[in-house]
């Protein structure tokens, strides 16, 4: 069976599930396992990628506009490839090659039939059962099975771990700078199990847009920011953004040194298996005394003045 995953969760989905070798092609974003990057690309994005938080907001925004995509798939190489099934989503035209960009692109266009998977996860138990769909749809029942089990119990002893533990600090996850976004999805979810609760967003729901003066007047005791696509590095090129907003310094998590930067791109806005060790990087932000899993230098940092 050959697959082409046009989504950085999907493309860890199969390999979790053992089947690295049965994918031929993979979108321009999807990069974990390293392994993956030998194969090629079948998508591209329709924006140069050294853009700022604005740019990029700009970007999108006029190209949506004008009711043309974000992405571009390159269906050429797709038919080249000639795949047995397609990993693609609907949950986000902005994050991802999207369900109908896939349909458009392939229409009576391969010359065998091909089965489209969508993904569309909005919740923690989404991402699980998008596994489950894989592993179905693969062929993988089993190994699905088993992935699902092994995340579940680390989730399981990072809840044991919290059942007597009283203070719930609140918190703020940042997922866009400028204009400011906070995580919606299934972010809040990830902060109640790691042991905090989550400010201005919705679990189920999409990412809102932000003032400034709601974060402020909020006060969060912690503040993690974790921009979607971009890495702790890119992120830290951008801070400014947050540091130069009147009272910033005033904030409760400035003050007691609880401002941290996370990859977003790896890890909290990719809902494959890593969404586990987002759930436990959150535990050791808020709860440090309990959890150390030794992400702190790589997955996330604490931001120093």
């Amino acid at each position: 069976m050959k697959i082409i995953s046009l989504l950085p969760a999907a493309t860890e989905i199969v390999c979790a599930l053992g089947l690295e070798d049965n994918l031929v092609g993979r979108s321009h974003e999807c990069d974990f396992p390293d392994s993956v990057k030998q194969l090629p690309v079948c998508s591209e994005a329709n924006f140069p990628d050294n853009l700022s938080s604005s740019e990029i907001d700009n970007k999108v925004k006029e190209i949506l506009a004008d009711a043309l995509s974000i992405y571009t798939v390159k269906r050429d190489m797709i038919k080249e490839l000639s795949p047995d099934v397609v990993i693609t989503q609907a949950q986000c035209e902005v994050c991802a090659v999207s369900l109908k960009e896939v349909e458009e692109a392939l229409d009576n266009y391969l010359d065998k039939q091909t089965h489209i998977v969508s993904l569309a996860p909005n919740k923690l138990d989404d991402i699980f059962e998008d596994i489950k769909t894989v592993a179905v749809v693969l062929d993988v029942e089993a190994a699905g099975s088993s992935l699902i089990e092994d995340l579940q119990e680390r989730v399981d002893i990072i809840r044991h771990k919290l059942k007597y533990v009283e203070g719930r600090p609140t918190i703020a996850c940042i997922e866009w700078l400028e204009p400011l976004m906070v995580s919606g999805n299934w972010i809040p979810e990830v902060v109640t199990i790691a042991g905090g609760k989550s400010l201005l967003a919705e679990a189920g729901k999409h990412s809102p847009f932000v003032t400034w003066e709601s974060i402020k007047n909020a006060d969060p005791e912690i503040i993690v920011v974790m921009p979607c696509g971009f890495s702790v590095e890119r992120t830290m090129k951008e801070m400014d953004l947050l540091l130069n907003q009147p009272g910033f310094g005033e904030l409760q998590a400035v003050k007691n040194n609880r401002l941290c930067i996370a990859d977003g791109n790896q890890y909290f806005n990719r809902p494959g298996p890593r969404i586990v060790d987002s759930i436990e990087m959150l535990g050791e932000i808020i709860h440090p005394k309990l959890f150390n899993f030794g992400y702190e230098g790589n997955g996330w940092i604490k931001f120093s003045f």
